[in-house]
């Protein structure tokens, strides 16, 4: 089977990613420098400890493996965190990204999936945001992402590096198997969040701003469900393979849910409450996010399957329910 080097393999995506590649006849070799990974969640092929930063085990890891692609999720990602320390973001995902794709380019490994987000196109009240969407991230976040997307086209205008660039929306749910799943220290995503809080593992939820001009006054996210994401990766890496143009492609439903949507899909989905307190926004969240895209079902065949809220809950749940790589 071939080889594909999937950086942040230990992470949420990243390991549903080398499940769905393991299933689709790839060998996934997860890099990845565990903090904020998991040993556990590398359960699909063989494991490679490292730094994005460090150029000579890149090397010897692309010498030994030999991949015939990249997918490339490692990277910090909160927005708060990018917010308060913004050269932290920078340091880490575009420093290390460069690393990598030099790497790539000297082992001729010309085929690069990466994983992006729609916060490079920050706040835009009223737009249907699609590709051709103007990029204007509101943190240090969505930034990294965007220039990281700009070193790649540097690279295959120099080397021939083809790539697909996935910028996708609020990711959530877990493996149907609860193989794998969503697991963050400290936690940030709304969903895991929330069942923490039914489960009675945190004393409540917190609504980060419920003054937005939204109809509940809370914020409004387009959510894809994560095995759903990581098919459309595949589906990228065989355009690649089969000598297809490089391309960018947004992934999302083209749905919007509030906050307070979620919370009320979950209370029927577990039967149980959801204990929340209110607070003030944070800095540098956008009031609405939500894909006005078609072009990955019409170039890639793509359609979200699994992509509803009491899916995306109800697959979470089960995992949370079964414990998790520290337990």
């Amino acid at each position: 089977m071939s080889n594909v080097l999937v950086t942040g393999g230990a992470g949420y995506i990243g390991s549903h990613a080398c499940k769905v590649l393991r299933g689709a006849g790839f060998t996934p070799v997860t890099y990845d420098n565990l903090i904020t990974g998991w040993r556990d969640a590398v359960q699909f092929g063989p494991f490679e400890q490292g730094d994005l930063a460090d150029r000579a085990r890149l090397d010897a890891v692309f010498a030994q493996y030999q991949p015939v692609a990249v997918m490339h999720f490692a990277a910090l990602s909160q927005v708060g965190e990018a917010m308060q320390q913004p050269g932290l973001y920078w340091r880490n995902n575009v420093v290390g990204s460069l690393t990598l794709i030099e790497a790539a380019a000297a082992a001729e490994c010309l085929n690069f999936v990466f994983s992006s987000t729609c916060a490079t196109y920050g706040d835009q009240d009223g737009v249907v945001l699609d590709e051709q969407s103007a990029q204007m991230p509101l943190n240090a976040y969505g930034a990294s992402k965007r220039a990281i997307e700009d070193i790649l086209r540097d690279f295959e205008a120099a080397f021939g590096l083809r790539h697909v660039i996935f910028r996708y929306f609020n990711v959530a749910g877990a493996d149907p198997d609860a193989q794998v799943g969503e697991f963050h220290q400290p936690e940030t995503h709304l969903v895991p969040l929330m069942l923490d809080a039914i489960d009675g593992k945190r004393a409540a939820l917190t609504l980060h701003g419920t003054d937005y001009d939204t109809p509940d006054g809370t914020c409004i996210r387009d959510y894809v469900h994560v095995m759903d994401l990581v098919d459309a990766h595949v589906l990228g890496l065989r355009w690649l393979m089969d000598g297809k143009a490089s391309r960018v492609f947004n992934l999302g439903t083209g749905t919007g849910f509030s906050v307070r949507e979620v919370i009320a899909h979950s209370r029927s989905v577990t039967n149980r409450e959801v204990p929340y307190t209110e607070g003030p926004r944070r800095a540098g969240d956008a009031v609405r996010l939500v894909s006005g895209s078609t072009r990955a079902e019409a170039d890639l065949g793509w359609r979200p399957h699994r992509s509803t809220l009491d899916q995306m809950i109800g697959d979470a749940w089960r995992w949370h329910q079964t414990g998790h790589y520290d337990a």
